[in-house]
């Protein structure tokens, strides 16, 4: 009977043990958008991946006054209102510093609409290093992080505003440059330190495997990054191979083709990841270099890609994982940290 007590009180000392470690590591999720933090909310519409201004003309040019504010407003304005067409109130904005990010105009946009947006901080390291300004290419990712960190805390510029995620891009190679495994450190960092989610411009899986492996290096969750573009990719058995990993899978060009994003979004349900995949538009936007604007609307999956999924069979459960459920979760702001001997260790 002695040995039974004891037996007993060391399973409850154990059971605490567990459940006091499980609060620890169950914090609430919350989200950073231009006005302010909000709560997870999962019945909420989300636009995961779209643009309302991009400037292309490089990090070497590109200047405050390339674009006028009241110009933008006014042509980008309708676009979003029509979202309330379809309930949409969460909107993502990836462009990243040096190619448009205006957080103060973004904040002007989702207070005359009264959709909730989201902007970012990080660097953009593809095409050829175009959209990196000098000191990406001197400081190192320690210090690059520290950057997008004091803007997590303090706010972009003299702003006030937050970001509410890590932007990043790589080139689509096996072997990253060194520019951009620095880019890709400095993100897992400042996850680290702030819990934002990485979103990374990365296209076909061959430049997945190696930025997962550097998050693994750097005790980062691969559930805390989102393959950016994945539509890029062609062959199935590599998306199966990225949701054994738990990073999310971002379908963000429906604003451009349908047909090979419903056949990606269909494998995803038969092979049971659907709860880890994004749909979007990565549509829009306002380009400053231009005279004539062509803007492609954010309108077409809920006018034609919802239709077509219903026609497909999906259930208006899983219709909501794709637009509320996924995206909130996974922009939702938590460090997410794994162990060395993490099973994705062999990516």
């Amino acid at each position: 009977m002695k040995k039974e007590k004891v037996s007993i009180g060391c399973l409850l000392v154990a059971v605490c043990f567990f459940m006091l470690k499980c609060t620890e590591k169950k914090a609430e999720y919350f989200v950073q958008t231009v006005n302010g933090t909000l709560n997870i909310d999962t019945s909420k519409v989300w636009l995961s991946h779209e643009h309302l201004l991009v400037d292309f003309i490089g990090a070497d040019s590109i200047q405050d006054d390339d674009w006028d504010d009241t110009e933008v407003l006014q042509t980008m304005l309708p676009y979003l209102e029509e979202l309330k067409l379809y309930d949409v109130n969460f909107f993502v904005d990836p462009t990243p510093n040096y190619l448009g990010r205006d957080p103060e105009l973004l904040r002007e946009l989702s207070q005359q609409s009264g959709i909730n947006i989201i902007t970012n901080t990080g660097l953009y390291g593809a095409v050829g290093n175009k959209y990196l300004p000098d000191f990406a290419f001197e400081l190192n990712a320690k210090e690059l992080a520290e950057k997008w960190i004091e803007e997590y805390k303090n706010g972009i510029a003299d702003t006030g505003i937050k970001p509410g995620f890590i932007k990043i891009s790589v080139d689509n190679l096996d072997v990253l440059e060194s520019l951009d495994e620095k880019l890709v450190e400095a993100a897992a960092l400042t996850h680290l330190k702030t819990g934002l989610t990485i979103a990374s411009h990365t296209g076909a899986t061959k430049a997945l495997w190696p930025q997962l492996e550097i998050l693994r290096k750097n005790k980062v969750s691969p559930t805390a990054f989102v393959w950016v573009h994945a539509q890029a990719e062609s062959e199935m058995p590599e998306f199966m191979k990225a949701a054994e990993s738990g990073c999310w899978i971002s379908l963000d060009g429906l604003g451009w083709e349908l047909e090979k994003h419903l056949e990606k979004v269909i494998f995803a349900k038969e092979n049971g990841f659907l709860d880890q995949v994004l749909i979007s538009h990565d549509a829009g936007w306002f380009d400053p270099q231009k005279d004539e604007q062509e803007i492609v609307a954010y309108t077409q999956i809920f006018k034609e890609f919802l239709p077509q999924l219903k026609s497909a069979g999906f259930t208006q459960r899983e219709i909501d994982l794709l637009l509320k459920v996924n995206p909130a979760k996974a922009f939702g702001i938590k460090i997410r940290e794994v162990d060395r001997n993490d099973l994705f260790a062999h990516y």
